[in-house]
C-alpha cells in the first residue's frame, strides 16, 4: 500500500490529471442506480495522496502556490460529474436537430463548472493539511463546505451529495434525520478516506477503528430506528397517474385531447373504490384551465364528494397594463366541484431549463431557445401547504424542489406529507431518475415527512417517513399506484435541527484538521 501510496503522490501533469479524473468517476458508481459504495473506498484515499503531492512551487507567490491543491480536487470533480451527469444531455436530444449542437455544454460544461467546488475542497483542505488523520479531518471539512456552496451558489444545485454514497439502503438513511445532508457529505469523506493512512500517514490503526465505529454507528442507529419505528396512527388513501406519456408527444397541440382524457381514464377506473386524494405529475394538465373551462367541469363531474386532485399544470397570470404575463410551473388543487381550491408555483427554477439566467449576455449565445422549450417561468411567492382531506395538508415540492434540504426543511413546518410532482421522461432510462428518486426519499427521512412521489414516466412511489417505498411504479410503467400513505411526521431523537447538527460537525471536523495542521506539517517521502 506504501508503495501505491508513494507512486500515486509523486505524479505529475497529465499523469496526475489522468488519476485524478478516474478516481472521480470511480465515485460516481456509489450513486444510484449503481450504489456501489466501496468504490470510494478506493477514489477518496487516492485523492488524499494527490493532495499529498499537491505542492506548489516553493519559490512561486502564495497565489500560485496554491494550483495544484486546487487543481487535484477539480480533476476529481470533472471525473466524478461527467460519470454522474452526463445523463442530462438526453434532454438536448428530444429535439435534436435544434438542440444537439448545446450537447458539449451539459455534458462536458456543467461538470467543469461545478468540478470547481471540488477544487476548492481540497485547496481548504490543503491549507490545514497534515500527516495524520487531521489532513483526513481536513478533507472531510473541504468537502462539507463545497457540497454546501453547491447547494447555494448561483441558485444552488446540490445533485448526487457525496453523502448520498453512504446511504444506499434504508437502513443507512436514517442518520440523516440527525446530522443532515451537509454533514452526512463531511463523514462520509471523512470515512471513505481514512484508509489512507494505511499508504501515507501516522495512527493508521486508530483512523481505521475510528472510520469503522463510525460506520457501525451508521448502521446500527438506522437498525434500531427502523426496527422501534411505530406503527403509523393515521393514512391518507390515495391514487397516483402515471401515463408515460412521450416528452414529444406533449408537444403535439393536436394530441392534447387525448392527453387529457388518458388522464381521466387512469384517474376514474370502473368499479374503482374513490380514494381522497388522486395525483397527477408534473405540466400533466396539457392546456391552460382558464382556456378550457370544460376541463374543470369534466373534472367536476368525476370527483366524487370529498374527493381532490393535485395536479401539475401550468398557471397564466396576466399582466395590469404594460405588465407582461407571467407563466408559473404550479400545482394546483381542484376539488369536486369542478373549481381550483389552491394552487402552488414553483419557487426554484430550474436554470436553462425553466429561465435564463444572464439572459442579456446568454441569450445573444443562442441558450435562450432552451429556456424557452418548456418555459420561461416565473418563480412563485412564499409556499403554502394545501389541506386535501382528513384534516392532512400536503406540502407540494415540484421537480427537482426536492433535492433542496434548506427549501424543504424550511417549509415543512404544519406540513402531514410532501407531495412531489415531476417529468424526467426528458431523461428516458439513464441515471437521472433513479438518482432524482434517491434524493426524494433522503428528503423524506430528514424531514421525518412521508412523500407522494408523481412521475410522467417513473418513478412514482409511496415513501413513508423513514424513506421506506410503499409501493413504486418503474421507470415507463403505464398506470396507476394506489394505496394508503402513512401521514405526520415522525419522531426524530435528535440534539437538534439537522442544519444544526451538520453544522457543528462541520466544525468539529474543522477543529481537528486545524490541530493537526498546528502539530506539524507533511513529512517529506
Amino acid at each position: 500500500m506504501e508503495s501505491l501510496a508513494g507512486r500515486v503522490i509523486l505524479l505529475w501533469g497529465w499523469q496526475r490529471a489522468l488519476v485524478g479524473v478516474a478516481a472521480g468517476a470511480l465515485a460516481a458508481l456509489a450513486q444510484p442506480p449503481f450504489d456501489f459504495f466501496a468504490a470510494c473506498f478506493v477514489a477518496f484515499p487516492v485523492l488524499v495522496w494527490l493532495a499529498d503531492g499537491a505542492e506548489g512551487a516553493p519559490d512561486a507567490r502564495w497565489p500560485r502556490r496554491l494550483l495544484p491543491a486546487f487543481a487535484v480536487g477539480w480533476w476529481f470533480g470533472f471525473g466524478y460529474f461527467v460519470a454522474g451527469l452526463w445523463w442530462i444531455g438526453r434532454a438536448l436530444l428530444v429535439d435534436a436537430e435544434a438542440f444537439a449542437w448545446a450537447l458539449p455544454l451539459a455534458v462536458i460544461g456543467l461538470p467543469a463548472v461545478l468540478a470547481v467546488f471540488y477544487g476548492l475542497a481540497t485547496l481548504v483542505a490543503r491549507l490545514m493539511w497534515s500527516d495524520g488523520i487531521g489532513r483526513i479531518a481536513a478533507l472531510a471539512f473541504g468537502f462539507g463546505l463545497a457540497e454546501w456552496l453547491r447547494a447555494v451558489v448561483l441558485t444552488g444545485f446540490p445533485w448526487n451529495a457525496i453523502g448520498q454514497a453512504a446511504m444506499p439502503v434504508e437502513p443507512l438513511m436514517q442518520s440523516v434525520a440527525v446530522t443532515g445532508l451537509f454533514g452526512m457529505n463531511a463523514l462520509a469523506v471523512f470515512v471513505f478516506a481514512m484508509p489512507a493512512l494505511l499508504g501515507s500517514g501516522r495512527h493508521a490503526h486508530a483512523g481505521l477503528a475510528l472510520a469503522t465505529l463510525l460506520a457501525a454507528l451508521h448502521a446500527g442507529y438506522g437498525l434500531v430506528r427502523l426496527e422501534l419505528a411505530p406503527a403509523p396512527e393515521r393514512t391518507l388513501a390515495m391514487r397516483v397517474v402515471q401515463p408515460s406519456i412521450d416528452q414529444t408527444r406533449k408537444w403535439d397541440t393536436d394530441a392534447r385531447d387525448a392527453i387529457f382524457a388518458t388522464y381521466l381514464d387512469l384517474s376514474f377506473p370502473p368499479d374503482a373504490a374513490p380514494v381522497p386524494l388522486i395525483v397527477w405529475p408534473e405540466t400533466a394538465v396539457p392546456f391552460l384551465f382558464t382556456d378550457r373551462p370544460d376541463a374543470l367541469a369534466a373534472l367536476g363531474e368525476r370527483l366524487g364528494e370529498g374527493q381532490m386532485l393535485l395536479a401539475g399544470a401550468v398557471r397564466r397570470e396576466l399582466g395590469a397594463g404594460a405588465a407582461p404575463t407571467r407563466y408559473y410551473n404550479a400545482v394546483v388543487a381542484v376539488d369536486d366541484a369542478g373549481e381550483i381550491a389552491g394552487a402552488v408555483d414553483k419557487v426554484h427554477l430550474v436554470p436553462f431549463g425553466e429561465y435564463l439566467p444572464l439572459s442579456g449576455l446568454l441569450g445573444r449565445l443562442g441558450l435562450e431557445e432552451i429556456a424557452e422549450t418548456v418555459g420561461p417561468f416565473s418563480a412563485g411567492g412564499p409556499r403554502r401547504t394545501i389541506a386535501v382531506g382528513d384534516g392532512a395538508n400536503a406540502l407540494p415540492l415540484i421537480c427537482y424542489e426536492i433535492i433542496f434540504p434548506s427549501l424543504v426543511l424550511a417549509q415543512a413546518a404544519g406540513a402531514d406529507l410532501m407531495v412531489n410532482v415531476t417529468n424526467d421522461a426528458w431523461y428516458g432510462r439513464t441515471p437521472g431518475p433513479y438518482q432524482h428518486f434517491r434524493q426524494a426519499r433522503l428528503r423524506a427521512v430528514e424531514a421525518g415527512l412521508p412523500l407522494v412521489r408523481a412521475a410522467n414516466n417513473g418513478i412514482s412511489a409511496l415513501v413513508d417517513g423513514y424513506g421506506r417505498v410503499i409501493d413504486a411504479l418503474d421507470l415507463d410503467a403505464y398506470g396507476t399506484l394506489e394505496g394508503a400513505l402513512p401521514v405526520g411526521r415522525v419522531r426524530t431523537l435528535t440534539l437538534g435541527p439537522p442544519a444544526r447538527n451538520g453544522a457543528a460537525i462541520l466544525a468539529l471536523l474543522a477543529l481537528v484538521a486545524l490541530v493537526g495542521s498546528m502539530r506539524g506539517r507533511p513529512r517529506a517521502n
